[in-house]
């Protein structure tokens, strides 16, 4: 490139500007690609949603429980598979910060209905036979350093005024896929219906949601309206959807999560633009009289406009590099630290690449306006204003 010496030289008249502008761009590119990542935690349920999965749930909402007597007669309905259930325990670990999700499940058909996840048959029998068992996502058990054949005592208000629940880690479930969730906490929905205190008596037998598998995902229409009907005019009317719908309804329990991060991303979007813009404004205008020169001397006005926009995609591209590696130190604890309030933060190389990608874009962009102004810029003009 013959202009590269002239365009590092450039760069390098002003290295305490330089640096300053390169540090707010890698700034603000972490906070981009945490709002990214963030958006990608809470939708990659609604991604890896199995398609021929129905979640059934009290029309009321899912504060609201169903008979456990409703699984036979799901099970009947043409095109259900496998039906099991789940229920929310919502304890803490030790101390309040040690929250992750744990739920009470039915072990006979939970890993039918979430062939996702494995956990080692001997693990999963002892665990089926023991009625203080408790099975434990791999990310979870790391976490805690939590190992097959520990007591794990759980604090829960909802169900017994802080009693504290204590289970055996009889497994630890692996899911088969890198993006899957190994942060869950499973325990017996026997030991769960049997332990309830009397005060509680109305939840006993009963279930908080259902979650279907289904023969083939074309009979999902057809399945949910049929389940609907079935319970309509009851005590317990249901609504049933797919676990798509189930998780992003579950999702904007958080607020309006997607209208957050867009909003914070714009205003990042511009406020690199100002910043980049800015210095490259400034940039240019004291470098009127030797852009001047240049043409003067022949050099043409696409080469000018290069010259400028290769200056301005160079900072973006360094400041980006830089704070997607910040990033990638950064997330990984952040993560850690909010574990039990988030979902899993995974950094992914595809987000990587496009956080280069758009800080290049926006070095392109906030370049473009003092480099069609360098090009235009009349010879004659430019060598009276020095």
């Amino acid at each position: 490139m013959k202009f590269r010496r002239l365009i590092f030289a450039n760069l390098f008249r002003k290295k305490v500007r330089l640096t300053l502008t390169i540090g707010s761009f890698a700034i603000a590119l972490v906070l981009f690609t945490f709002l990214a990542v963030v958006y990608s935690a809470f939708n990659r349920g609604i991604e890896i949603a199995g398609a021929d999965r129905l979640v059934i749930e009290n029309r009321v909402g899912l504060m609201q429980t169903m008979p456990i007597a409703y699984d036979d007669q799901v099970k009947a309905i043409p095109g259900v598979k496998y039906v099991t259930h789940d229920h929310w325990f919502g304890g803490v670990y030790q101390e309040e910060k040690n929250f992750f999700p744990q739920f009470v499940i039915d072990p006979e058909n939970h890993l039918k209905v979430y062939p996702e996840f494995t956990v080692p048959d001997d693990q999963w029998k002892n665990f089926v036979n023991d009625r203080e068992g408790a099975v434990a996502g791999a990310k979870l058990a790391q976490r805690f350093g939590w190992k097959v054949g520990d007591r794990i005592p759980i604090k829960n208000a909802l169900y017994g005024a802080g009693k504290t629940w204590e289970f055996n880690l009889d497994g630890i479930y692996h899911a088969k896929t890198a993006d899957g969730d190994e942060s869950q906490f499973w325990l017996q929905w026997k030991r769960f219906d049997e332990s309830l205190p009397s005060t509680l008596a109305g939840l006993k037998s009963s279930a908080g949601w259902y979650i279907i598998r289904l023969d083939s995902p074309d009979d999902a229409p057809r399945v949910a309206k049929a389940i609907d009907a079935k319970f309509a005019n009851s005590s317990w009317e249901t609504k049933t959807e797919t676990e798509s719908a189930f998780q992003a309804g579950f999702a904007k329990q958080f607020g309006n999560i997607e209208f957050l991060i867009l909003s914070i991303g714009t205003v990042v979007f511009f406020t690199l633009l100002l910043v980049t813009g800015n210095t490259m404004a400034i940039a240019v205008r004291e470098r009127t009289a030797e852009l001047a020169v240049l043409k003067a001397i022949g050099v043409r006005d696409g080469s000018v406009l290069f010259l400028v926009l290769a200056e301005s995609v160079f900072i973006a591209a360094i400041g980006g590099l830089l704070g997607l590696l910040l990033a990638a130190l950064l997330i990984p604890a952040m993560s850690g630290a909010l574990a039990g309030f988030l979902p899993p933060l995974i950094l992914s190389v595809p987000l990587l690449a496009g956080g280069l990608v758009f800080a290049v874009f926006v070095g392109l962009v906030s370049g473009l306006i003092p480099g069609v102004g360098a090009m235009r810029m009349r010879v004659v003009n430019a060598l009276r204003r020095t």
